[in-house]
């Protein structure tokens, strides 16, 4: 990624990573992302918000010699998960006087993950500010977004909220900006989905503390920076809202089609009604789009057939999915079959031990679904067009 100008004397310095295709060896990543670091030249000191990744840690070194760093006073670590701090040792390494500025929750995160030593930091506290002669950088501590230790910081004099993973997205993009529209929303959507899903609750006081903040500009330390902050703020509020949409998440795998010719007959029943249905075959599925399906839907259903005395493997890394992303669903049940015997029922039931959703009776059958199958899964169906009548549904 090249240095570009931010605002006068704000620059990116960042790295692009398209051939990335999977995060924490867990999260696709069909568009690759970025690892966006930013420099902030006062006239008296020099910050550096944030590095990179250490697989990209020449392209940052590259960058700030670029753009004529010969000194740097201070590295802001706002986060202290490897793809934002990783490359602070070489930093240090390169420039010796840099100190690191940090909380202290994440200064002993940095120790123990990357051994920088205790002389090199500057410790900050909620509100605490420092200058750099014509800038000045604000601190907000902003826990579980998505790490405990977590913080954001504010250029006063330029309001530009460097946001760290809040509100970013993955997505490698030649551009400092994208186009506000659909696009953008569903990189978005889906990184929120991932990573900032679980921690609703302390999204929405972070919120109400940055909301107190003049800002022109957010910059978060993956994806593009938006120059219209309440394009990206308000579709937070949406998503951590508790208001569901009428919509039905299916999660579904079929070994010999038992299970899929129920899910089928089901999804249809509800299209007929007007109710939108998001199916994922667990065996093809991108984990992210179902986890951004979760974002919204009023109602999950998990298909399964039993795997020896269980549920399928896929059917129960679904449920795990579920449980650690803790969504705003409101009703969650079962669609399964089985051939001679077993309890997957109560194996999903128990994994779902962080979701408060009510769980609908499921449908179970023995082997091929047969008529009065088929009406056990007109009941399911009728009832969640019936509960989703009663909270009133988006």
């Amino acid at each position: 990624m090249a240095v570009r100008e931010i605002k006068p004397g704000v620059y990116s310095v960042g790295a692009i990573d398209w051939d990335r295709r999977l995060f924490d060896e867990l999260i696709p990543l069909p568009d690759g992302t970025t690892y966006n670091a930013y420099l902030i030249k006062g006239t008296q000191k020099t910050a550096l918000i944030d590095t990179v990744d250490p697989t990209k840690e020449e392209e940052l070194i590259k960058n700030l010699k670029e753009a004529g760093v010969t000194k740097l006073d201070y590295v802001i670590a706002n986060h202290a998960e490897q793809d934002h701090s990783g490359t602070i040792p070489k930093i240090l390494e390169l420039y010796p006087d840099a100190k690191v500025v940090t909380n202290e929750k994440c200064k002993d995160f940095l120790k123990e993950l990357l051994l920088i030593p205790e002389d090199k930091f500057v410790v900050v506290i909620e509100g605490n500010t420092l200058s750099l002669g014509d800038k000045t950088l604000r601190f907000i501590l902003t826990p579980w977004v998505h790490w405990p230790e977590t913080m954001v910081t504010y250029l006063v004099e330029d309001r530009i909220l460097f946001s760290c993973d809040f509100f970013g997205s993955h997505l490698a993009n030649s551009s400092l900006y994208e186009e506000e529209g659909e696009k953008l929303l569903e990189y978005t959507k889906r990184y929120y989905a991932e990573i900032m899903m679980p921690f609703r609750t302390a999204i929405r006081k972070n919120i109400e503390k940055i909301s107190e903040l003049g800002i022109d500009v957010i910059a978060p330390s993956h994806g593009p920076i938006y120059k219209n902050p309440d394009f990206i703020i308000n579709a937070y509020k949406e998503w951590i809202s508790d208001e569901v949409k009428n919509e039905v998440v299916v999660a579904y795998v079929s070994m010999h089609g038992s299970t899929e010719r129920m899910v089928n007959y089901f999804i249809d029943l509800l299209i007929r009604k007007g109710i939108t249905v998001k199916p994922f075959n667990l065996t093809e599925s991108d984990i992210g789009e179902l986890a951004m399906a979760l974002v919204d839907a009023a109602t999950v259903v998990i298909g399964t057939p039993m795997v020896l005395t269980g549920p399928h493997p896929q059917a129960l890394y679904a449920a795990y999915l579920v449980n650690i992303l803790r969504p705003k669903t409101k009703f969650i049940s079962i669609i399964g079959s089985y051939g001679w015997g077993g309890r997957f029922i109560d194996d999903i039931k128990g994994i779902l031990t962080n979701i408060k959703a009510e769980i609908l009776e499921p449908v179970v059958v023995k082997g091929y679904p047969k008529e009065e199958d088929f009406k056990a899964v007109e009941r399911l169906a009728d009832e969640i067009i019936k509960k989703h009548e009663s909270i009133t549904v988006a």
